[in-house]
């Protein structure tokens, strides 16, 4: 159980719910932002002290049915919900972040000659890619390690705007640290990934901000625009698979509009790859 970790989450979540979202009176005099402790604590069906300890990181090791209770009072998504129960010490089985990538999701990758595609951890470090996907995201393949994790390219990178332009950044860190975020819940123990954490507070005034909004969201479909520097533009669907039996990596794929002019120029990168 991370109390301090929960105790926060808890404050932030509190004051982005309003009155009405639960059927309560907003008052002319309301000076809390979002719902009061004492509000929460009727929604959930505890006492007030109990709650108040538990924002104060000093409360006790709460139970499954406490959990949901908190969950429904502070109108949490899945995503949400499965943190709270993270930072409450009641995942169903301690998780960890393994170094290996399964042999036949090498060959699958392999075999995806047209689409980009690449496998990451919760880490977001890059475990593994094809041809297409290191020539749309800069030869992979050249870069030192620290270079092969998302989180730093993206806050980190000189040059990120020139491959995904100001506004598509802005989407894809927000997105990115609410991912991040979920997996600090799942695996609380990792140390690389405290490290990660601690060095990009301590590096990226931006990251520092998206982090402390405690946002919570697993990252699925999204559509994202590549600056490439010779085929141009190209408006892909990345899509972001788990991997059956192994919740600490997922297959990455970026596909496109059948047709489409960022068809083309993906299957003009491709030609590229082959004849270089």
């Amino acid at each position: 159980m991370n109390r301090d970790e929960l105790a926060e989450f808890l404050r932030v979540r509190r004051a982005r719910v309003t009155p009405p979202e639960v059927g309560l009176p907003s008052g002319d005099r309301r000076r809390t932002p979002g719902l009061r402790r004492q509000e929460v604590a009727q929604l959930a069906g505890m006492s007030i002290d109990y709650y108040i300890r538990l924002e104060q990181g000093r409360g006790p090791h709460p139970s499954r049915q406490v959990l949901n209770a908190l969950a429904r009072a502070l109108i949490l998504n899945q995503d949400e919900r499965t943190h709270l129960f993270h930072l409450g010490g009641q995942p169903l089985d301690p998780p960890r972040i393994r170094d290996d990538v399964p042999g036949s999701l090498l060959h699958l990758i392999s075999f995806l000659e047209e689409v980009p595609a690449y496998v990451l951890d919760a880490r977001y470090d890059i475990r593994a890619w094809n041809p297409l996907a290191s020539a749309i995201m800069g030869d992979l393949s050249a870069q030192p390690p620290d270079a092969l994790n998302v989180i730093r390219w993206v806050f980190m990178s000189p040059d990120i705007a020139e491959h995904l332009g100001d506004e598509e950044k802005g989407r894809f860190a927000r997105a990115s640290v609410a991912d991040l975020r979920a997996a600090a819940g799942r695996y609380p123990e990792d140390r690389a990934l405290q490290e990660l954490v601690a060095e990009m507070i301590a590096l990226s005034p931006e990251f520092a901000e998206l982090w402390a909004r405690h946002e919570v969201q697993i990252r699925r479909e999204q559509r994202k625009s590549i600056i490439h520097p010779v085929v141009g533009v190209i408006d892909t669907i990345c899509q972001v698979m788990p991997v059956p039996d192994r919740d600490d990596l997922r297959l990455v794929l970026y596909t496109t509009e059948p047709g489409s002019r960022s068809h083309q120029a993906l299957r003009e990168l491709r030609q590229l790859t082959l004849s270089s």
